[in-house]
């Protein structure tokens, strides 16, 4: 269950805390009730982030020889310090992703998307299908993220391939030789991070100004290129696929007796693309009448809480504006909440408000598949086509 649990969310049989193996003989106390979660993120002195970007894989010496020859290094920067330095870090990406500054986006992110869904739109109408998440979700964020960061004109195709590796690197269940391949892919991609890290504009040289050292710089650009626009891909994506299942929820768009941004936090809600964080309790401790010793995982299972009975009125339905919907976790909670919610959610507004009449009409082809994976669910596809168009495309069993 462990590297699946968006797949079990709604198994009522779970404690609020429950002790969990793990594949390497490890194990985890997973915290499953929205209170507890909650009260875990907002206390960063009894429960630590220290462990967020562990490998939940230990790397054997063939992949940390790889990571070395790159001279990789991950130091503290945001989602996993708990030091003196997190504050300041912070209020600088903050600054970067500062609500106004998102706002300016919107207009060339909205022609963008509306552009794109004219494409896709026409090509549905011809016959073929469309995949909703290479031809409009996957890189939207990355070029957004970019224009707000100033990051150089690279390669979407090779950022992508990064940051989904970063993804599977960290939080996957591996063998030796899948984590060395990964490994040479996200040590090159170090390479090019520290060569902006020294010399870039925008981010880079705020953090450079106020001090910062170049691996901390670093630090703070690879976390960013991977929970700044690869969640959000992920997002767009899932809540596509769900929206598709919704025809009502898409008649209310349509007429207008349903907000967006309902639809966005419904969706975040239940289709949250981070499902699980960790924390790692810095003391002997008791959550929910259950003993923490010091040193212990702890898995916090954002997913099931957003379906908490005890917060949201109708958890496993999908209805926008209901009482306890916005009281999801999704972006976490406390000193560490993520600092690009905005982003996102003006992200996933613009597209549900541009795309969802894309999905009257159509059938769905090709689901998303998410593979096994403790955090990120990591869609790799969304295939639909016009009612009863012919399609090549074959569903993943």
């Amino acid at each position: 269950m462990l590297f699946r649990s968006w797949a079990r969310v709604t198994d009522p049989a779970w404690p609020d805390v429950a002790r969990v193996p793990d594949h390497v003989g490890g194990t985890h106390l997973l915290v499953t009730r929205h209170a507890l979660v909650r009260q875990v993120l907002a206390d960063p002195v009894t429960y630590r982030p220290d462990n967020a970007l562990d490998a939940v894989t230990p790397m054997p010496a063939s992949a940390l020889r790889v990571l070395a020859g790159h001279r990789f290094r991950l130091p503290p920067t945001l989602a996993n310090n708990s030091g003196a330095s997190h504050p300041q870090i912070r209020a600088i990406v903050a600054d970067v992703l500062h609500p106004a500054r998102v706002a300016a986006q919107r207009p060339w992110l909205t022609t963008l998307v509306r552009d794109r869904v004219a494409q896709l739109g026409a090509t549905l109408d011809a016959g073929s299908p469309v995949d909703l998440y290479a031809d409009l979700a996957a890189d939207l964020p990355l070029l957004v993220l970019a224009r707000l960061v100033e990051l150089p004109d690279a390669p979407v195709g090779a950022v992508k391939e990064f940051a989904r590796a970063a993804l599977e690197l960290f939080w996957a269940p591996l063998d030796a030789d899948r984590q060395v391949a990964l490994a040479a892919e996200v040590g090159r991609f170090h390479r090019v991070l520290r060569d902006f890290a020294a010399t870039g504009g925008g981010l880079a040289a705020e953090l450079r100004a106020a001090g910062h050292p170049p691996d901390v710089v670093v630090g703070a650009l690879f976390f960013l290129l991977v929970a700044g626009q690869e969640t959000t891909s992920q997002f767009l994506t899932l809540l596509l696929h769900r929206l598709a299942g919704e025809p009502t929820v898409r008649t209310g768009l349509r007429t207008g007796e349903v907000a967006v941004a309902d639809v966005v936090e419904e969706g975040l809600r239940l289709e949250p693309p981070i499902v699980t964080w960790r924390r790692v309790a810095a003391t002997d401790t008791t959550l929910g009448g259950t003993a923490v010793r010091a040193g212990s995982s702890l898995v916090l299972w954002l997913g099931r809480a957003g379906r908490d009975p005890a917060v949201v009125e109708s958890p496993d339905e999908f209805r926008p504006g209901q009482r306890g919907s916005r009281r999801h976790l999704a972006f976490g909670a406390g000193a560490h909440r993520c600092v690009g919610d905005v982003l996102a959610r003006m992200e996933a507004a613009v597209v549900v408000a541009e795309a969802a009449p894309l999905l009257d009409g159509v059938t769905v082809v090709r689901p998303p598949w998410c593979p096994d994976n403790l955090t990120f669910r990591m869609p790799d596809a969304f295939v639909i086509a016009a009612a009863g168009a012919r399609s090549t495309e074959g569903a993943r069993s």
